[in-house]
């Protein structure tokens, strides 16, 4: 878990955090990342919280979904 700054929202915290480990090879392309349940778990935070993490980061181009098998770092994710 890690402290959370009262003035902003944990799902952009949380988002800031997987945002991190994506750019530093952490979540290499292509490879898996945590899942809802994974997220929750980690940080402390409810289902919904987690969901938009993973949103966030899929509208930002970061990760992809494939249903039923979970979301994945985007190919070039990480890349600048």
């Amino acid at each position: 878990m890690i402290d959370f700054a009262p003035d902003v929202p944990r799902w952009r915290q949380v988002a800031d955090v997987l945002r991190k480990r994506i750019s530093d090879g952490t979540y290499p392309p292509r490879t898996r990342v945590p899942s809802v349940l994974q997220i929750q778990q980690e940080f402390g935070i409810a289902a919904a919280t987690a969901q938009k993490v993973l949103r966030a980061l899929r509208e930002e181009g970061l990760t992809y979904t494939e249903p039923g098998l979970g979301s994945f770092v985007s190919k070039t994710a990480g890349q600048d």
